[in-house]
C-alpha cells in the first residue's frame, strides 16, 4: 500500500469551506489516511467558522470569506480580499514548515499567486485541480463587457498552467483541455472523478416526507447562478402544473441568482410548489434527494456546461434516482441510461416532457435508477479515486527537486 508519511501538503481552496467542499475534503483525508500531514485553507461561512481546528486528523485553518460578489467590481474585491487573506493564513503555516506539494484549486484562477511562494522559495510541487473552466464559465455568466472579462481569464488560466507542475482533471474534456491549452502531457495530468465515497451513498437519514402534501416531488441540488439554467426548471414546473400533475420542487443550495429566482417563483404564483431550502447539512440534503422521485439538472447547453461533469449527476446516481438533464457531452458520459436527455436544448417544454414521462413510468423510472446506481458502484464512487490520487502524490513527493517546481513552467 503507498503511503504518504512525512509528506506535507496544503491544500488552497477560495470558493467553499471545508468539510462542505466535498471534493476538496475526500482529497485530503484520503491523503491523511495515507499517512500526509495535511493543512487545509478556506474561507469560512456562516456554519464553518472562521479560525484554527482540528478536524480527522486535519489542521483547517478557515479565513473571513468577503460578501458574495456579483459585477466585475464585486468580484474584484471579493478576490482581492481573499487572496490576501488567504496568503496571510499560508505563509504562517509555511514558516512552521515547508509543504511539499501545494494543492490548489479553482474556481478563481488565481490561487497560483499564493501558491507560488512556496514553489519559489521551498521548491514545493504545485497541483492545480481545475474544477472549472474560467474562460468558458466568463462566457456561460452572460457579463457585461463580455469579450474583455474573456480575455483576462484566459490570462489568468495561462498564468495558472504556467505555475502548475500537475494538473488534476475532474474528466477526460478537462485534461484534454489542460493538455492543449496548457501544454502539459499526458504523464502531466491526471483525471480524478469527484464522485461521492459508498458510504456516503450507504449512510442512513433522516426519510422525513419533502413532497409537502404533493404526489410527486422534484429535487435539484447545485448552486443557483445563471448559468445553471433554473429559469428552465421553473418554467417546466410551471407547465406540469398546467398540465394537472401535482408536483413540488426542492431546491437544494443557493447563489448570487436566487433573488431573481425567487421572485420570478412568486410573479408565476408558484410559491406554493417551489421550495428553496438554501444550503442544507449533508444529512438534510441527502433526505431531501433521497425522498425526490426524479432528480434534475437543467444546466443549459453552452461550452462550459458540455464539457463539466456536475457533482450533482453523480449524487443523484449514487442514491439510486433518475435523472432528467439537457444533453450534455459529460452529462451524458457520466449518467448514461440513468438519465433522459430533454431536447431541443434549452427548451423549458421539452424538460417539462422529459420529467412528465419519469413520473409516468415507474418501471421506467426504477430502471434509470438502477442503472445510475450500478454505474457509480462500478467506476465513479470515491472508492474508485482514491487510490490514483495517492500514486499520484507519491510520485510528486519523491520527484520534488528545483528543476522540477522552482520555476514557472516554459511557456508551449
Amino acid at each position: 500500500m503507498t503511503t504518504l508519511s512525512g509528506t506535507r501538503i496544503a491544500f488552497l481552496v477560495q470558493n467553499l469551506p471545508v468539510p462542505f467542499d466535498r471534493r476538496v475534503w475526500m482529497e485530503a483525508t484520503t491523503a491523511r489516511a495515507a499517512g500526509a500531514d495535511v493543512t487545509v485553507i478556506c474561507p469560512s461561512d456562516d456554519r464553518h467558522p472562521v479560525g484554527d481546528f482540528q478536524i480527522d486528523g486535519i489542521t483547517v485553518t478557515r479565513y473571513q470569506m468577503p460578501r458574495e460578489a456579483s459585477g466585475a467590481l464585486g468580484y474584484l474585491n471579493e478576490y482581492t480580499t481573499s487572496l490576501r487573506r488567504m496568503r496571510a493564513a499560508f505563509e504562517r503555516h509555511r514558516r512552521r514548515s515547508a509543504f511539499d506539494i501545494v494543492h490548489f484549486c479553482n474556481p478563481p484562477d488565481l490561487l497560483y499567486l499564493v501558491a507560488a511562494t512556496a514553489a519559489r522559495r521551498d521548491r514545493s510541487v504545485l497541483v492545480f485541480d481545475q474544477h472549472d473552466l474560467g474562460p468558458e464559465l466568463v462566457r456561460a455568466k452572460k457579463m457585461p463587457l463580455s469579450r474583455f472579462f474573456v480575455a483576462v481569464a484566459k490570462y489568468f488560466e495561462a498564468r495558472t498552467y504556467k505555475h502548475a507542475s500537475h494538473v488534476i482533471a475532474t474528466n477526460e474534456s478537462y485534461r484534454e483541455i489542460a493538455m492543449k491549452r496548457g501544454g502539459f502531457n499526458e504523464d502531466e495530468t491526471t483525471v480524478i472523478r469527484s464522485g461521492p465515497p459508498l458510504a456516503w451513498a450507504d449512510s442512513k437519514r433522516d426519510q422525513r416526507d419533502w413532497h409537502r402534501g404533493r404526489n410527486h416531488l422534484i429535487g435539484y441540488l447545485g448552486v443557483m447562478g445563471r448559468q445553471e439554467g433554473i429559469e428552465y426548471l421553473i418554467e417546466a414546473v410551471e407547465s406540469l402544473v398546467r398540465r394537472g400533475l401535482d408536483v413540488h420542487l426542492a431546491l437544494v443550495g443557493s447563489g448570487p441568482d436566487r433573488p431573481r429566482l425567487e421572485e420570478m417563483v412568486r410573479e408565476r404564483g408558484l410559491a406554493d410548489r417551489v421550495e428553496f431550502h438554501g444550503r442544507l447539512s449533508d444529512e438534510d440534503m441527502q433526505s431531501v434527494l433521497s425522498d425526490a422521485d426524479v432528480c434534475v439538472n437543467p444546466d443549459e447547453v453552452n461550452p462550459m456546461n458540455d464539457l463539466s461533469t456536475m457533482n450533482k449527476i453523480i449524487e443523484y446516481m449514487a442514491l439510486g434516482k433518475p435523472i432528467v438533464q439537457f444533453d450534455l457531452r459529460e452529462g451524458r458520459f457520466s449518467a448514461g441510461e440513468a438519465s433522459l436527455y430533454a431536447s431541443p436544448a434549452n427548451d423549458a417544454d421539452a424538460f417539462s416532457r422529459a420529467i412528465a414521462r419519469v413520473l409516468g413510468d415507474r418501471a421506467l423510472s426504477d430502471r434509470m435508477g438502477r442503472a445510475g446506481r450500478a454505474r457509480f458502484e462500478e467506476s465513479l464512487s470515491w472508492e474508485s479515486q482514491a487510490p490514483k490520487l495517492v500514486a499520484l502524490y507519491a510520485r510528486l513527493a519523491e520527484s520534488r527537486s528545483p528543476a522540477l517546481s522552482a520555476a514557472p513552467r516554459p511557456s508551449k
